[in-house]
């Protein structure tokens, strides 16, 4: 990478699904962006268990490893920790670390409550380091693309926002409770971690919710519990039982700041669904439409059309025009999920470099937990919670 004005050590803690995603993305963004202020170098991974982590820290390329994260924090070579555990671990190291003067970026949800959240706003604000928290579709390009027409006025003033966010891979009642299934350490099921992206989603392209009316539910209350975890979101099941204590369903309604009105749905029942997040904007002028499962497409509707020819057009957002694609390949060859975890720490590492400020931050997370929070308290007390 040619003119990188300097070079930042990565502290990495955790080292399964989204440590594999993190470290790519380490390990690629200097070879797509010319423009990157700040060489990402993998000095440390950090996890409990000294075998795995080891092996983990061989595979993705980080030079040592650590196997209790204070230890990271004591590291003068370490710059940035990057927190990729189970949420229930999240404040407590994204504390220490800012307390330790570290740059931090977390995974979302940023944390399991709302206290936790604002503590770790707090620490990065009062030992004034930067923050991040990975929503990384918020860089995807025909989301990025979405955030440019409609703040040029494209759709005009927008009525409806309605997002579903469906998965399938816990349908089978005899899937172990890995934790994501444990409220303890996830916080929550489907809610924090599927509805978490559609919020910021809304929040970064309509703005604020402020009020909220929501249900969750778990449907399959009693698992298998987990003999040995994978990589990936499942593992082996036991032959014993044990009660699933986070939801596996949630729907919700909501009212903007700007009177805009949304519907939220998520689940991990849905058969044939495997990473389905599709939300639809409608305004005055037109409508858009974006589909994960197809991401380099963003669908347009413009009201303005000639009525003969007037309808849905799908944009290919894989031309240079379009955000980030201009460092990728020729129109037409489709970028995928890593790209959006690239594209994330170009964007993150330039600012932090910088000193400029980044969003997603903290305070975007703590924004999102709150929406998260009121939903709960509205499935509980059957009523309209205030965010």
């Amino acid at each position: 990478m040619a003119g990188a004005a300097r070079k930042i050590n990565i502290g990495l803690v955790g080292y399964q699904f989204m440590g594999k995603a993190h470290s790519n993305a380490f390990r690629q963004v200097g070879k797509f962006f010319p423009d990157l202020e700040a060489e990402p170098v993998l000095k440390a991974l950090c996890g409990r268990s000294e075998e795995k982590v080891k092996a983990a820290a061989d595979k993705f390329g980080f030079e040592s490893y650590e196997t209790d994260y204070r230890k990271l924090l004591e590291r003068d070579d370490i710059d940035l920790i990057d927190i990729v555990t189970p949420g229930n671990s999240h404040a407590e190291i994204a504390v220490a670390a800012a307390n330790a003067g570290k740059m931090v970026v977390c995974e979302k949800p940023l944390a399991n409550t709302v206290p936790e959240a604002e503590a770790m706003l707090r620490a990065a604000r009062e030992n004034n380091v930067p923050n991040a928290v990975c929503f990384n579709y918020r860089r995807i390009p025909a989301i990025a693309l979405a955030k440019k027409m409609i703040a040029e006025g494209r759709i005009g003033k927008v009525f409806h926002f309605r997002g579903v966010y469906l998965q399938d891979w816990i349908v089978d009642p005899n899937f172990p409770i890995v934790w994501r299934l444990q409220g303890d350490v996830a916080g929550s099921g489907s809610h924090g971690d599927l509805n978490a992206h559609l919020i910021d989603i809304a929040h970064y392209l309509v703005g604020p919710i402020t009020e909220v009316s929501g249900m969750l539910d778990t449907f399959i209350k009693q698992r298998p519990l987990l003999a040995e975890s994978d990589d990936r979101l499942g593992g082996k099941a036991s032959d014993q039982m044990g009660e699933v204590t986070v939801d596996d369903s949630s729907i919700f309604i909501a009212r903007f700041d700007s009177g805009t009105l949304g519907t939220f749905e998520a689940t991990r029942l849905a058969p044939g669904r495997k990473n389905h997040s599709r939300w639809e904007i409608n305004g005055e002028k037109g409508s858009l439409v974006f589909n994960m499962e197809r991401m380099n497409e963003l669908e347009y509707y413009n009201a303005d059309d000639p009525e003969d020819v007037r309808g849905f057009r799908v944009i290919q957002t894989t031309d240079n025009p379009h955000p980030y694609t201009a460092n990728y390949w020729p129109a037409g060859h489709i970028i995928g999920y890593e790209h959006t975890f690239i594209n994330f720490f170009h964007d993150v590492l330039n600012d932090f470099a910088a000193g400029r400020p980044t969003h997603p931050d903290f305070a975007d997370g703590l924004a999102c937990q709150k929406v998260l929070d009121a939903v709960d308290r509205s499935s509980k007390n059957r009523a309209w919670e205030q965010v």
